[in-house]
């Protein structure tokens, strides 16, 4: 059982970013913050857990749903963690050859020393019997005596995996496997890289917030590994026996004029191509909500609704389902993981053409970190608009994409990956080199 300890701070916004600075000083730490994004399912505005008191690694020969569900019955307790994306090689008949130079583990939970919640003013620290009040006083002395720094300005190179003729080449040729009926939706994306790069994470993150602050946006932390998350998407909620997902598909750039903005977001709106693209992914999420749902309790809550972000409009719905009794927590995540959003239909073949033409592996991007509470809710992200950084090897990565359909054309898509890779190129100071 966890203590709680209050108090009241009359300037939340920066002891939330001397938290967040504080935080890279721990081996390991995860923060997920909403930015103060009002959403009718959001449980959290800014909530960060501290430190290590215990962990579960993925092993590859254990059942990595049944080792967390194993986990978190004997504890009890908040955990925090991560499913990389390439999970699905080892609970899919599935295989990565690509070369990953972050190297983020397959699946990662961890139990924290410190849990903190911000409410407006109001700052919660939730301590174990392991710890005193006097630590917890002397844990908010150190956060308060963190500093800021900002990101250093320097006009740092970017490098794409793909030229352009190259990305549009490769389109063309998923656009043969829906030709050939072998798919009809895969999400496919590129890497950006910079191989010897020295950053501050917690000053990259910040300003990546800055720049495009977002509702499920992360700062995480496993000793030299780092992901700065501006994501807008939710994989999936649990809150009591209801299960919730809300994914994206369907983008559209912005404009600073309020005229031309309100014709992108219509367009958006009735974009035959777009809604198509969302509604494909809509049907494979009811399928797999469906498996671990009670009878006729999957609802699409809402259909193609258009939101707005910094840099884009996204097109989002909103599935729901009652989770039956016959069913653990862990069985709706291995139902649905990894997201139909970031894989496309039929999902396993989608990954496994995604692996012919993508030139990376994934690691965290298209995977999910969130938490799971001592009740067995949890919430979790999607990994995209996010930047992984290895502090070892200097390696700094983001990834960018989208869905392919029949309708695409390649020099859109094109145009979307790069809009969506903007507010991380500005993130990180950064110019793209062809």
């Amino acid at each position: 059982m966890r203590s709680c300890y209050k108090i009241e701070n009359d300037n939340p916004e920066l002891f939330k970013n001397k938290v967040i600075y504080f935080a890279q000083s721990l081996p390991l730490s995860c923060i997920l913050n909403s930015n103060n994004y009002n959403n009718i399912y959001n449980s959290y505005n800014f909530i960060a857990a501290l430190d290590l008191i215990d962990s579960i690694t993925f092993k590859k020969e254990e059942n990595p749903y049944y080792s967390l569900l194993e986990f978190q019955n004997k504890h009890k307790d908040w955990i925090f963690g991560h499913f990389n994306y390439d999970l699905k090689n080892s609970t899919e008949d599935l295989k990565s050859e690509n070369p990953d130079y972050i190297g983020f583990e397959e699946m990662f939970f961890f139990r924290p020393r410190f849990v903190i919640e911000i409410k407006k003013n109001t700052v919660l620290i939730w301590y174990t019997e392991n710890d005193k009040k006097e630590a917890v006083i002397e844990l908010i002395e150190k956060i308060n005596n963190t500093v800021i720094e900002p990101l250093s300005k320097k006009n740092i190179p970017i490098n794409s995996r793909y030229t352009k003729t190259e990305y549009i080449h490769n389109i063309n040729q998923i656009k043969k496997h829906i030709q050939n009926g072998n798919i009809y939706e895969m999400n496919f994306c590129q890497e950006f890289f910079n191989n010897n790069i020295d950053i501050n994470p917690a000053a990259l993150y910040l300003n990546l917030c800055n720049i495009s602050p977002t509702p499920f946006s992360c700062f995480y932390k496993i000793h030299e590994k780092y992901l700065c998350c501006a994501s807008p998407e939710r994989f999936l909620k649990k809150e009591n026996n209801k299960i919730i997902s809300q994914p994206i598909k369907g983008t559209s750039r912005k404009s600073t004029n309020i005229l031309e903005n309100n014709i992108l977001k219509n367009k958006l709106q009735q974009s035959e191509k777009e809604r198509s693209e969302n509604i494909m992914i809509v049907d494979l999420v009811r399928n797999d909500l469906s498996k671990t749902a009670v009878h006729e309790s999957v609802k699409v809550e809402e259909l193609c609704g258009i939101y707005e972000f910094p840099q884009v409009f996204q097109m989002i719905s909103t599935i729901s389902s009652m989770l039956s009794d016959e069913f653990n927590f862990t069985d709706a995540i291995n139902c649905t993981f990894p997201m139909g959003s970031m894989t496309g239909a039929p999902k396993i073949r989608a990954m496994q053409i995604i692996e012919e033409f993508e030139r990376t592996k994934r690691g965290l991007f298209s995977g999910s970190v969130g938490y799971i509470t001592p009740n067995k809710n949890f919430d979790f992200n999607v990994v995209i608009r996010s930047i992984q950084y290895n502090k070892e090897n200097k390696y700094l990565s983001f990834i960018t994409g989208g869905a392919i359909t029949i309708k695409s054309d390649p020099e859109k898509e094109y145009e979307e990956c790069m809009v969506k890779a903007e507010a991380l190129i500005k993130a990180v100071n950064g110019k793209v080199s062809y």
